[in-house]
């Protein structure tokens, strides 16, 4: 049953006082490969699709029930909606309950059209390039993944709205030598359709990576000049964007708190970086719109069909906006403002990562950032583990591979203490990827990036 007949289906058989249906259909395919063979390749069709049911008790005061299902059988559809009702009329009074609403754009022309489609084929090219990669010594693993998630959304106070979300990576792991002598890199790139995935050129880096293995130091635990990629740098930025939600720091309860309120207006930092979201970013885009089933601190099912807009969660180097659903921007009198979906950080020079290489006299590379957890939400210090690749870095030229390490830094401490960052490029994170793939970055100079121990990791 097409998707958008299933959300009118819904809305026409409800009872509850007001109803909203999400219906979303999903193809993926993906490939992956080890030892450079092809091992595994595939592709798969699913539905995900919810109800919400909401009794009114007041203009701001409701109870909310939400059923999700993933059948495919219109028979099922009824039996949904009564169980969102019954589970409505049990639940406690919604905390962010505002009145629903109305539409404010028209942009469900294509509302019966069919999902966006992939397959095996989008891998092609990759496939044809890779393949040369294979004929070499160095022993390549990976995977590639596309997905498209086509979104339906519809509301009985007449709201309509559909997106199509392409969301496509690369891995490629590269291995060289055996035992004590093993070294490791990773690359990777996001991609919505693959039309733009150079493998030649990612498998060159992946080599010149590895080159800089043949010499290996051992460097104790300490404070160094550190040089970040785009990659690790997303990786950062990200866990500090899931931290950015207002009612947490307005009841005291993350690092954008202070004293009597949030640390908006704070200045991080003199480098005019600017941290923002944008649902048309080039390259870039997602659903401009909110289509969630549940709510939380940063979204509410109050809000679906909320348009998005680009938000500066930091406009240069100043803290300038956290994440309000409607009720809670109007508890605490905020802007209402709608959670990251991509990240974009802006503000450095033209520099490449290789030029400021070329301007350090003695320090670290990463490449890689991995098993990123909090320890302190009060200051958001993480823990994690570099990963495939930390390099010393002497007067200006990559002189050997270094042991991994432990760190402990705050993202927020980062941005305070970056003395270069280098020119925005778009980039894929490594450790948030399979939850976040749209991001563009600079490489950073932190000069005293604190490594807390050594790991053994590869």
């Amino acid at each position: 049953m097409p998707a958008g007949a299933v959300v009118e289906q819904a809305l026409s058989l409800s009872r509850a006082d007001e109803a909203i249906v999400i219906v979303t259909d999903a193809n993926e395919a993906s490939l992956r490969w080890a030892g450079n063979s092809m091992t595994t390749n595939g592709s798969s069709i699913s539905r995900d699709w919810a109800v919400i049911s909401v009794f009114r008790d007041g203009p701001n005061s409701a109870r909310v029930g939400s059923i999700s299902s993933t059948s495919v059988d219109p028979n099922d559809i009824e039996a949904v909606v009564r169980a969102s009702e019954a589970a409505a009329r049990t639940a406690e009074a919604a905390k962010d309950a505002m009145p629903l609403l109305t539409p404010d754009i028209d942009d469900a022309a294509d509302w019966a059209a069919a999902p966006g489609n992939t397959g095996i084929e989008v891998f092609t090219d990759l496939a044809r390039d890779l393949s040369k990669g294979f004929d070499g010594t160095d022993r390549l693993y990976g995977f590639a993944h596309h997905q498209i998630h086509t979104t339906w959304l519809g509301t009985s106070t007449g709201i309509r709205r559909r997106f199509v979300q392409p969301t496509g990576s690369v891995e490629i792991n590269g291995k060289r030598g055996e035992g004590t002598d093993l070294a490791s890199a990773w690359v990777g790139v996001g991609t919505a359709d693959f039309t733009d995935v150079d493998i030649p050129r990612l498998l060159t880096e992946l080599a010149r990576r590895l080159d800089w293995s043949k010499r290996r130091v051992e460097l104790p635990a300490g404070r160094y000049e550190t040089l970040l990629p785009p990659s690790a740098v997303a990786d950062l930025m990200i866990y500090m964007a899931w931290e950015m939600e207002g009612r947490g720091a307005q009841e005291g309860h993350t690092a954008f708190a202070r004293a009597g309120g949030t640390r908006i207006g704070e200045r991080l930092t003199d480098i005019p970086l600017t941290l923002y979201s944008d649902p048309w970013a080039d390259g870039l885009e997602y659903r401009p719109f909110v289509a969630t089933s549940a709510s939380s601190e940063t979204l509410s099912v109050f809000d679906n069909g909320m348009s998005a807009q680009r938000v500066d969660w930091l406009r240069d180097g100043v803290i300038e906006s956290l994440a309000y659903p409607r009720a809670t921007a109007t508890e605490f009198d905020a802007p209402t403002t709608l959670p990251a979906e991509n990240l974009l950080l802006t503000g450095g020079s033209g520099a490449d990562l290789d030029d400021m290489i070329a301007r350090t006299e003695r320090g670290l590379l990463l490449t890689t950032l991995w098993y990123i957890r909090e320890v302190d939400p009060a200051t958001l210090l993480l823990t994690g583990l570099t990963r495939d690749g930390v390099y010393l870095v002497e007067n200006g030229e990559v002189t050997a591979a270094v042991n991994n390490f432990r760190f402990n830094e705050s993202p927020i401490d980062l941005l305070r203490r970056v003395s270069e960052a280098g020119a925005t490029e778009t980039t894929l994170p490594r450790e948030w990827k399979d939850w976040f793939t749209r991001t563009a970055m600079p490489p950073l100079r932190i000069p005293d990036f604190h490594m807390s121990s050594v790991s053994q990791a590869t």
